[in-house]
């Protein structure tokens, strides 16, 4: 069983698969040398890309998010207006701080390789991280996979077929839709208040719909965002923003939306829009469940909040307690990984999310 709040994950853009997962892998394996207090003997680190990270990383800034996460920075925290800054600084030194007493020498284009014609068992989203001793004497090696949705695994638990690791004691656990059916009839709860039920074994109810009214707080913000920033997306295509032009022109007359339904679809693309702008661009999104498709839950949710009457924080909580449990099944049962069932895969299940949580 998984928690709604690692479908939920908030991170940075362009890929869940190819950007937040790789900084967490690089978190983990920092994380990982201190825990076996090798990080003071830590000399150099390189690490090697395998399959879809080798081919797209470039694209996706897998190279990047690998350096963000090395020097301790988190996808859910970075500001995505200092990442180039952060990252030129790397580049330009040639140094990365490992934490605030340990700096070692790296040098991009002999320690951060992209192997585009090998893949690694068990997933195309395969890297290694290595880390040497001033002999040059290896102190550790962790091979991650960056399995979508931001999840990351090591290749022990991918051996072991442990892809999803999560051993929670919930009260009620499932795993097909047909057990969320039979839960609800036997113990007359919808579908929101079973997963609420299984957030709240360690957590009040309260402290679970904050954190889901925080993830709520962040489409927002993203939206907000994506509708202000002006200018090109990176890229070579040179591929104009278009939301901050569309916001302007539907809020020339704001109350025509509320009343023809036509404009009411139009708000709900711009609000997709907004998020896939700003996704691209690396700013901050929330994994819903994946990158690729992180604009159509946060678009259906701006729909109930705007156009239903009646729409409040309730209704929200129970929107993403819904929609995270239908993400659940997908990814216990089949893959939201674009890697594996390509970028439509992704924005299928965003969909599935989206009309369980509306309904």
């Amino acid at each position: 069983m998984l928690s709604i709040f690692e479908l939920f994950k908030i991170g940075i853009g362009p890929s869940s698969s190819h950007t937040v997962g790789p900084m967490r892998a690089a978190n983990l394996f920092i994380a990982q040398l201190e825990a076996a207090n090798l990080l003071d003997q830590t000399h150099s680190i390189t690490v090697q890309l395998y399959g879809s990270l080798a081919l797209t990383g470039k694209g996706h800034g897998t190279d990047k998010a690998i350096l963000l996460g090395l020097e301790g920075n988190r996808a859910d925290s970075i500001d995505p207006d200092k990442i180039d800054e952060i990252v030129q600084r790397i580049l330009d030194s040639g140094k990365i701080q490992l934490n605030p007493r340990i700096t070692i020498d790296f040098d991009e284009m002999r320690q951060l390789l992209f192997l585009q014609k090998e893949t690694l068992p068990y997933h195309p989203n395969g890297m290694t991280f290595f880390a040497h001793d001033n002999k040059d004497i290896k102190l550790l090696q962790q091979t991650y996979y960056s399995v979508g949705g931001g999840f990351v695994v090591t290749a022990e638990d991918a051996a072991r077929d442990k892809i999803d690791i999560n051993k929670r004691d919930y009260p009620f656990q499932f795993s097909t839709f047909a057990q969320i059916r039979q839960i609800s009839r036997t113990e007359n709860l919808s579908i929101d208040e079973i997963v609420m039920s299984n957030e709240t074994v360690n957590k009040s109810r309260d402290e679970v719909s904050q954190q889901v009214l925080y993830v709520w707080h962040v489409m927002q913000e993203c939206v907000k965002r994506g509708f202000r920033q002006e200018g090109q997306l990176p890229g070579g295509l040179k591929v104009s923003r278009r939301a901050p032009r569309l916001y302007r022109e539907y809020t020339k007359s704001p109350e025509k939306g509320l009343q023809d339904p036509l404009s009411v679809l139009d708000w709900i693309n711009l609000y997709a829009l907004a998020v896939n702008e700003e996704n691209a661009a690396g700013g901050r999104v929330v994994t819903a469940p994946t990158n690729g498709a992180a604009g159509i839950v946060p678009a259906v949710m701006h729909y109930y909040s705007r156009f239903i009457p009646g729409a409040n924080d309730d209704g929200i909580v129970r929107f993403l307690l819904t929609a995270g449990a239908i993400g659940i099944l997908y990814k216990l049962n089949a893959s939201i990984s674009g890697a594996e069932v390509g970028c439509q895969g992704e924005v299928g299940v965003a969909c599935s999310m989206a009309a369980a949580g509306l309904v």
